[in-house]
């Protein structure tokens, strides 16, 4: 497979890998780069080769962001494999609403940060990681 996409039920994540991250224990080594100072709690999610080279104009002014654990976006779109699993073309739908929804997020984040922002969506995470994830976005809400 050579999408960057992932999906549920993904035959390149093994079945502890697919625990952790619903759990999303699989985000515990990254504390590791929030200490050293390579990411922080909150901000947007690193991108994959292929999609931040691609942003363009005002959209690149998130690349200036420090990559984060958490943040809008990622509570947003926590169980973004599974939505992504009911699109007829995973990749298409992620490329087309799902990825230009993640920038218009991170851009109105970096637009209105403030240390209560970030306070308020370490809480809410900490909450979501307590309690197994509802699907808040379903792929109903989008045309395909």
């Amino acid at each position: 497979m050579d999408s960057t996409v992932t999906v549920s039920g993904d035959s390149r994540i093994t079945a502890i890998g697919a625990k952790m991250r619903r759990w999303k224990l699989d985000e515990l080594p990254q504390l590791w780069n929030v200490l050293v100072g390579d990411m922080s709690l909150v901000g947007p999610r690193p991108d994959v080769p292929g999609y931040a080279d691609a942003l363009s104009g005002a959209d690149r002014q998130i690349l200036d962001l420090k990559p984060g654990i958490t943040g809008p976006a990622t509570i947003k779109y926590r169980n973004e494999e599974e939505l992504l699993s009911e699109a007829m073309n995973a990749e298409a739908f992620n490329d087309t609403v799902v990825y230009p929804d993640k920038v218009q997020i991170n851009l109105d984040y970096m637009r209105h940060w403030s240390i209560f922002v970030d306070i308020r969506y370490i809480l809410i995470t900490l909450r979501i990681v307590k309690a197994p994830p509802d699907l808040t976005v379903s792929i109903n809400n989008y045309g395909d």
